[in-house]
């Protein structure tokens, strides 16, 4: 399993940034893939995520509106589209892949990418 982030970078408050996790080594699904986010200090937190169980999307409650998430199947990469883009939105974002469970809490996930840094200055 392989993921690969990319997309981050330095923006100013309200600008706009598009994530990508470019996925390989297993077979790709939308629903196998969530974002996380993780501060300095801070636990990892669920960012967005799809349910295995049922397809529902799960948004964080800090980034539902400005956020979607999207897939590209053949290109087997998942999106993170994120707008209005806050100073607390500063993180380094991961993708990871579902291993041990089917909804879109933390101990669900397993492999990991190496992450993109987004900071978001005021």
């Amino acid at each position: 399993v392989q993921l690969v982030e990319s997309g981050g970078g330095l923006v100013q408050a309200g600008g706009s940034l598009r994530l990508s996790c470019a996925a390989s080594g297993f077979t790709f699904t939308e629903d196998a893939i969530g974002w996380f986010r993780q501060a300095p200090g801070k636990e990892r937190e669920g960012v967005s995520c799809i349910s295995s169980r049922d397809g529902s999307r799960y948004y964080a409650d800090s980034v539902k509106g400005r956020f979607t998430m999207s897939s590209d199947k053949a290109k087997k990469t998942v999106y993170l589209q994120m707008n209005s883009l806050k100073p607390e939105d500063t993180a380094t974002y991961l993708c990871g892949v579902k291993e041990y469970g089917l909804g879109c809490d933390l101990e669900d996930f397993g492999s990991w990418g190496q992450g993109t840094q987004v900071t978001v200055s005021s």
